[in-house]
C-alpha cells in the first residue's frame, strides 16, 4: 500500500507551498480530552507523535490499537521523499508486508491540514483503504488536503518531540531496495518499538 502522489508532489508541490493558504488550528478540543501520544523508537532516534481523538476518533483508535498490538515494532519507513513525506507502518526490512485489520473510513474532511509536522494515514487510490501505514510530513504538503472534487488524507497526529530525528530520516539515500523500484532507504531505517506513552507493554 503506498501513496499515489509522488510525480505530483515533485512537480507542483513547491508552487503549492506558496499559495499561503491559512493553516487550520490544532484541535484544542483534543488537548483538553487527553490525547494519547505515541513514542516511535527508531534506528536512527526517538520521536513522540500526539493523535486527535477528537477531530479523528476511528484513525485515532485504530492507530493506537495497533501501537498496542506491537504491530509497529520491526518495521521500516519504506518510502521517504525528501520535503515531502517519511511513509512506514507496514513493511519488514525485507520487504514482506505485515497483516492488517479493516480499512478505515476517511476522516480527511475534519478540518486538520497536512501541514509539516502532521501524521496523516497512508492509503492507496480508493480513499477508504487506509489501514496500518502511516506518514509524517516534512513540508507544508496542502495538496493532499481534501477539496470539493476529491478525497484528501486525512490527518489524525502531529509530532510533539523529535522532529529533528523526522527530517534526518527525510534526508538518507533512497533508491531500489528489497521489493521496493523507488524512494526507499538504501540502508532500512527500523521502528524498534513504539508504545503509548504512560501504558506499560503487554507481552506479545
Amino acid at each position: 500500500m503506498s501513496l499515489s502522489f509522488s510525480a505530483f508532489s515533485r512537480v507542483f508541490l513547491p508552487l503549492l507551498l506558496t499559495a499561503g493558504v491559512s493553516v487550520p488550528a490544532w484541535s484544542q478540543e483534543a488537548v483538553l480530552a487527553g490525547a494519547q501520544q505515541v513514542r516511535f523508537e527508531t534506528t536512527m532516534g526517538t520521536f513522540t507523535v500526539e493523535v486527535d481523538p477528537v477531530r479523528a476518533p476511528l484513525t485515532a483508535a485504530s492507530f493506537l490499537q495497533y501501537t498496542r498490538d506491537q504491530h509497529y515494532d520491526g518495521t521500516m519507513f519504506h518510502r521517504v521523499i525528501g520535503n515531502f513525506v517519511i511513509q512506514g507502518g507496514g513493511y519488514l526490512p525485507d520487504g514482506t508486508e505485515k497483516p492488517v485489520r479493516g480499512a478505515v473510513p476517511n476522516e480527511s474532511g475534519n478540518g486538520l491540514s497536512n501541514r509539516r509536522g502532521t501524521v496523516a494515514l497512508a492509503r492507496t487510490g480508493d480513499p477508504h483503504s487506509g489501514t496500518s501505514q502511516f506518514y509524517v510530513n516534512v513540508a507544508d504538503n496542502i495538496a493532499l488536503d481534501p477539496s470539493p472534487a476529491r478525497w484528501g488524507y486525512a490527518v489524525f497526529g502531529r509530532v510533539v518531540e523529535g522532529m529533528d530525528v523526522v527530517d534526518r530520516i527525510a534526508s538518507v539515500a533512497t533508491g531500489s531496495r528489497a521489493t521496493f523500484e523507488e524512494d526507499t532507504p538504501l540502508q532500512p531505517v527500523v521502528i524498534t518499538t513504539a508504545r503509548v506513552v504512560g501504558e506499560a507493554a503487554t507481552p506479545q
